[in-house]
């Protein structure tokens, strides 16, 4: 899933940009007035920016003029009205053609009306059926059928690069009577097909709210009717906007192409800024990535030689060298293993040292992989020297080739090969494997993420989820125990002081367990209680619970949550909504495994019964709440914003959360800076200069929140208003983006953004998240984004790039980061967030 794409380009001052505003290129002084009301978006005077739009679209709506065509509406909106667009493919009449003659196969050569949308390529199949209508009704027939000629006739209107002859075809498909007018239900209808078209459904539920409100705004004389030529003009008004503010601006256009990289014709050259490109990303992971592999070849190494030098070698050969090498690394990995996983210990160091500069704790979970692949090798380079080659040997071997070796083996040489698999060593080791082969299998993507759930049969399919891999994965207890015991029964290490395996793990063993242990305390004595739960649109479940007195976190860091009447052995990570200046602390949980949805059903079955009657005087309680516990606060890549003057936040919808906290963070730490001037204003007092290595030097955040529902707006729509009214001094943009809506040139989108504009100017609310936020439709162009943030800034500037959401849109933004930085004097640092 690519989140790349063509979409609306904002005005740059705009905080809460009003995508829909009227803005043409014909200088028109009416429209242009109308363009710079609509365009303020929350600014000075709300009120009286509204009434003045709403007031400029009712003079120019009584106003019903034709189009004019002596003006070139062609070159001003070339783009719009498209109705087939990259979200269907954007294929040409030959791929329509192939469809047409496969689809009539078996109907003579003629394509039925519902066949009509699959076959050019539009994935929106009540909008097809509609605008097929549309087309019919210009041709003037009657029927449901068609042969490949009017097909090709209705696909020539469709692809027509002229706009007008496109606007002519939408409007047709509104005005279903062809009498020029519009009447309410016939603006409710069309409301209806857009909003279901682009998966609105709080949109659809209120079509004739809203086709009332366009009839009040357009028909000021109460004739029960609009002209279908006023509606046209402000739909091509809006149309033209984007092109309008290109036009005005030329400077982003050249900037932008400017950063756009030629191809170097010398490979070597294109290698070499590749490298330099990964090194400055990565250079954190690379040395360390480094010195892990240094010192398992130097303990492989040193093994190797160490028993090529000794008497087994001569009956053994290279198989015993390999399985004692592989052992050493196994010994150092099993013991690295869990220095990734104690949090505590990497939040500390992170809070309260400078080691990240050097360490890249955002990265500890990809190095506990990285170091889980490492013990996979080991384990089977180990198990199959045994296995395949020592013990096979050691039965072969000649009753002179084996004395030497009868002080390890035993004097009486082993005749079967069952003598060494029932050994306490190959007992140890066969389970060992066993269980790490179960533990690594299920810790699998694939199972993990559920999504092997579909394919796997009946009774496997509870091994595709998340608790599976959160069971066995505490089978590491079981396995380290083994490991002592195998490690302390060596055929070829007799004294004490050699078996080394109880060595590498005892400082790693106690501080994970030293961990735990502080876990378990910490959630015991952290006393907390459910103050408000809500179930969300999205299968997601907030909850506003108590903060325990000393429990200080800072915005970005999260905690794990476990609530033992779902289960009392699992806990899982949740990233903290609420800032750290708030009295409570809240998590979003989404429903994507076994124990989120249970969570979600234990909550919903309490929120549905009604409240008991009980004394809220004393700020009680809803007993019915299960219980719940916390533990944390730990680190995360996110919490390290405050040290960039500059920030960039994008989530990817329930990524978002980090991001919440952090925005409203940033709302109040200017409150408290700017307060605490006033207080040296007023009393006098010189203002103290400003340390240079000051913790918050953020001035200026920039929001992305994309999402796929509607109704995920509902998460976080109290806070977003809130947002929105205390951002007094403009320093957050905040930027909504609904991916079901079809992109800005879309037919489908058209009506939608034009509804919109005119509902936020008379509302002061947008219609789909519903907040003072506007939004945009379809995915961000993301080098779009960052070219903005280049030209908003001067050269010098730190820009933090902080990420969570899913996988997928990692790696784009992750090289345009490193792009821009090469390219102009702006440095930004981009982190994902992982748990």
């Amino acid at each position: 899933m690519t989140m790349t794409s063509e979409t609306e380009e904002e005005n740059s001052s705009d905080i809460v940009p009003l995508s829909g505003s009227f803005r043409s290129t014909d200088h028109n002084p009416e429209m242009e007035s109308v363009g710079d009301a609509a365009g303020s978006g929350v600014r000075k005077n709300p009120e009286k920016t509204r009434k003045g739009l709403v007031d400029q679209i009712k003079r120019f709506a009584g106003k019903p003029a034709r189009l004019n065509r002596s003006k070139s509406t062609t070159g001003q909106a070339l783009k719009g009205l498209m109705f087939i667009s990259k979200a269907d493919g954007g294929d040409g009449w030959t791929a329509v053609e192939d469809r047409f003659e496969k689809i009539t196969k078996t109907t003579e050569g003629l394509l039925i009306k519902s066949k009509f949308g699959e076959c050019i390529g539009m994935k929106s199949k009540d909008f097809a059926l509609v605008l097929f209508d549309a087309l019919a009704r210009r041709q003037n027939m009657t029927g449901d059928v068609i042969d490949k000629a009017i097909l090709k006739e209705f696909w020539e209107q469709i692809s027509d690069q002229n706009f007008d002859s496109r606007l002519t075809i939408f409007f047709d498909m509104m005005d279903k009577d062809g009498d020029g007018r519009l009447s309410e239900d016939e603006v409710r209808q069309v409301i209806t097909l857009s909003s279901s078209t682009n998966n609105l459904s709080a949109i659809q539920k209120k079509a004739g709210e809203y086709a009332a409100m366009i009839m009040e705004e357009l028909d000021p004389n109460n004739i029960g009717y609009i002209m279908v030529e006023s509606l046209k003009n402000l739909l091509m008004k809006a149309e033209t906007k984007t092109l309008a503010e290109i036009t005005n601006s030329q400077d982003p256009k050249q900037f932008i192409e400017e950063l756009k990289p030629t191809r170097d014709p010398n490979q070597l050259r294109r290698w070499n800024r590749g490298l330099r490109f990964l090194v400055l990303d990565s250079w954190q992971r690379i040395w360390v990535i480094t010195l892990w592999v240094t010192i398992m070849a130097i303990l492989f190494t040193y093994k190797y030689i160490q028993y090529k030098n000794r008497a087994v070698y001569e009956v053994l050969g290279h198989c015993v060298c390999f399985a004692k090498g592989s052992a050493e690394t196994l010994k150092l990995n099993m013991a690295l293993i869990l220095l990734p996983v104690c949090r505590n210990t990497i939040t500390w160091l992170r809070n309260k040292t400078s080691l990240g500069v050097l360490v890249p704790f955002d990265d500890n979970i990809n190095f506990h992989k990285v170091i889980a692949v490492g013990i996979t090798i080991g384990v089977s380079i180990h198990s199959i020297a045994h296995l395949a080659c020592d013990f096979p040997r050691l039965i072969a071997a000649t009753p002179e080739e084996y004395k030497p070796l009868g002080k390890y083996f035993g004097e009486e040489q082993p005749k079967r090969y069952s003598q060494f698999v029932k050994s306490t060593e190959g007992i140890t080791g066969l389970v060992m494997v066993f269980l790490m082969a179960i533990a690594f299998t299920l810790a699998l993507p694939w199972f993990r993420r559920g999504k092997l759930e579909k394919t796997l049969p009946g009774p496997l399919k509870k091994l595709a989820s998340f608790n599976a891999f959160w069971y066995t994965h505490h089978l590491f207890i079981v396995v380290y125990i083994l490991l002592i015991v195998h490690g302390y029964y060596l055929y070829l290490s007799k004294e004490w002081y050699k078996k080394t395996t109880w060595m590498y793990l005892a400082v790693p063993i106690a501080l994970y367990a030293c961990e735990r242990l502080i876990r378990a305390f910490r959630s015991s004595i952290m006393s907390v209680k459910v103050i408000n739960a809500a179930v969300y649109p999205g299968n997601v479940t907030t909850l506003k619970i108590s903060r325990p007195k000393h429990f200080k976190y800072k915005s970005g860091q999260y905690m794990f949550v476990n609530i033992p009447k779902v289960s009392p052995f699992e806990w899982h990570p949740f990233s903290i909504t609420s800032a750290p200046q708030d009295g409570y602390l809240s998590v979003h949980i989404k429903a994507d495994g076994d124990w989120t949805k249970a969570i979600k059903r234990v909550f919903s079955e309490v929120i549905s019964k009604p409240p008991p009657v009980r004394d809220t005087s004393h700020g009680a309680y809803n007993p019915d709440y299960p219980k719940i516990m916390i533990d944390g606060p730990y680190g995360a890549p996110a919490q390290e914003y405050k040290k960039y003057e500059v920030v960039l936040l994008v989530g990817l919808g329930i990524g978002a959360t980090p991001m919440i906290s952090i925005i409203k963070d940033i709302i109040n730490n200017m409150y408290d800076m700017e307060n605490a001037q006033l207080h040296q204003i007023e009393n006098g007092l010189q203002r103290e200069p400003q340390d240079k290595n000051e913790k918050f030097k953020t001035r200026r955040a920039y929001f992305y929140w994309v999402t796929r529902e509607q109704g995920t707006y509902d998460w976080f729509k109290n806070i977003m208003n809130e947002i929105a009214e205390r951002d007094v001094n403009k320093i957050i943009e905040l930027h909504n983006y609904c991916t079901s809506v079809f992109e800005k040139d879309d037919a489908r989108s058209a009506l939608i953004r034009m509804l919109q504009s005119i509902a936020y100017a008379k509302n002061g609310k947008d219609i789909v998240s519903e907040t003072r936020v506007m939004s945009h439709f379809a995915k961000p162009n993301w080098e779009d984004v960052y070219n903005k943030i280049a030209m908003d800034h001067p050269d010098g500037t730190n820009v933090g790039v902080f990420y969570c959401g899913s996988p997928v849109l990692t790696k784009e933004l992750r090289r345009l980061a490193l792009e821009f930085t090469h390219k102009t004097k702006i440095r930004f640092s981009f982190h994902k967030e992982n748990f």
